[in-house]
């Protein structure tokens, strides 16, 4: 049984995800649908977490938009992410950012990794 769910697995995961890290600035281009229609809509933040599971893998994105934080949970693997595209590399000690949700401003910034591999 176990053998059957890997391989359907295998199947779904997506093999072209760029390699990011958290506190780096993405852009992710997700499908939306509404009604009939159909089209692409970027999100752009920085990533807080990310959670490595297989196929249920996430990760989390946080930007300021009006002046109020919005965070998004994006399943890695979603059919609905059409593409990620990393903006710029960032540099921290951390594996989760979640005191960046106190922090407003310049406080919020994240310094720049420039010797990134």
């Amino acid at each position: 049984m176990n053998n059957f769910i890997e391989q359907i697995e295998q199947k779904q995961i997506k093999k072209e995800i760029p390699k990011f890290r958290q506190g780096d600035t993405v852009e992710i281009k997700i499908w939306v649908v509404e009604g009939s229609k159909k089209r692409i809509q970027s999100f752009e933040g920085i990533v807080i977490a990310i959670r490595n599971r297989g196929l249920q893998s996430a990760f989390t994105v946080r930007k300021v938009s009006n002046g109020e934080g919005v965070e998004r949970v994006f399943q890695t693997h979603s059919p609905i992410i059409d593409s990620i595209t990393i903006i710029r590399y960032g540099l921290v000690r951390r594996s989760k950012l979640y005191y960046l949700r106190k922090l407003s401003g310049k406080a919020a910034r994240i310094k720049e990794r420039l010797n990134y591999k």
